[in-house]
């Protein structure tokens, strides 16, 4: 088990430190810590931000991403996606959100507005060579399997 640190900034006590919403969820939902109410028009983003910084352990990244009932009902994501928080960042988690709905989207304090999901990293050594190992997809890419 890894031992995530959050801190509340200053005047964000009533916002909820990221919390899973079910006992096998899989991401923590993240809140609003707006101070008025945010609307997002159509095609229109915003940096929300959530009230806390935190501290994990090197070889943990987190990612935003976004919460789907926001995205079905409403068309709002997160632009980003998803948004990579490194150990070593000490700052205000902010979530980039975005409304590519039709309809404008207010947001209000304490909403909840994407989710975040710790990812281990892997130990690896970059290194450069003159040739590649051969595959049968070769350099293959973009649609090149079919439709």
């Amino acid at each position: 088990m890894y031992r995530i640190l959050f801190k509340r900034l200053p005047g964000n006590e009533d916002i909820p430190l990221p919390r899973r919403m079910s006992d096998l969820a899989a991401g923590f939902d993240l809140h609003a810590a707006v101070a008025e109410p945010v609307t997002l028009n159509p095609g229109q983003r915003a940096l929300i931000p959530t009230g806390f910084a935190m501290a994990m352990p090197p070889d943990l990244e987190a990612q935003v991403r976004p919460r789907s009932g926001l995205a079905l009902k409403h068309g709002v994501t997160c632009l980003n996606t998803p948004g990579t928080i490194d150990a070593d960042y000490r700052g205000e988690i902010k979530v980039l959100l975005i409304n590519l709905g039709d309809e404008p989207f207010t947001i209000a304090r304490g909403e909840r507005i994407a989710q975040m999901v710790f990812h281990r990293l892997p130990k690896v050594c970059l290194e450069e060579t003159d040739e590649l190992p051969e595959t049968m997809r070769g350099a293959g890419g973009f649609g090149h399997t079919g439709r």
